[in-house]
């Protein structure tokens, strides 16, 4: 047998070796299943703590899951408006501001579930035009994202216009 022809029928065998002997290979971790979007009723909304930074105020929304709820996702953003303490004002949707948000270009999607929660971030500036100090607001309007539920949610916020950004996983 020549040379070639010998490397041939060797690579041959352990082909044959190869694609005949069965290989056990590690598992693959799966990822989670993926939820479905939160609907009506899912979902509670609270106050996670408010912050004052230079002339900022935040409040950090935090959704949970409700009692007796599938797990399920949100993504976007909350509809926010102004409550007791001033003029109504309704919250320009914006990815990030000077007191939190997001990195990315489009909003993240949280899972919300028994373990898990989701946030967003609400804030105003405290001073107005002329350097006029701004209402303070002692509650705030939130409807989860794709969802009709309007909850009054306690928060103190001295605000003349507000932001709230989209939710995320973390606080």
């Amino acid at each position: 047998m020549n040379r070639i022809a010998r490397h041939i029928t060797t690579f041959a065998f352990i082909a044959g070796v190869v694609t005949t002997t069965p290989v056990t290979m590690p598992a693959i971790a799966q990822a989670d299943t993926p939820r479905p979007p939160c609907a009506t009723g899912q979902v509670q909304v609270s106050n996670g703590g408010e912050q004052a930074a230079a002339g900022h105020r935040r409040v950090l929304l935090v959704f949970s899951l409700a009692p007796g709820a599938e797990p399920c996702t949100l993504t976007g953003y909350p509809g926010v408006a102004s409550g007791s303490g001033g003029p109504l004002i309704q919250a320009d949707w914006t990815l990030s501001g000077y007191m939190g948000g997001v990195q990315s270009e489009i909003p993240p999607v949280a899972t919300v579930s028994a373990s898990q929660r989701a946030y967003a971030v609400v804030e105003g500036v405290a001073v107005g035009d002329s350097d006029r100090p701004c209402p303070t607001y002692t509650n705030l309007q939130v409807i989860p994202p794709n969802t009709i539920d309007a909850v009054n949610v306690p928060a103190v916020i001295d605000a003349c216009g507000l932001q709230v950004h989209p939710v995320n996983s973390q606080p």
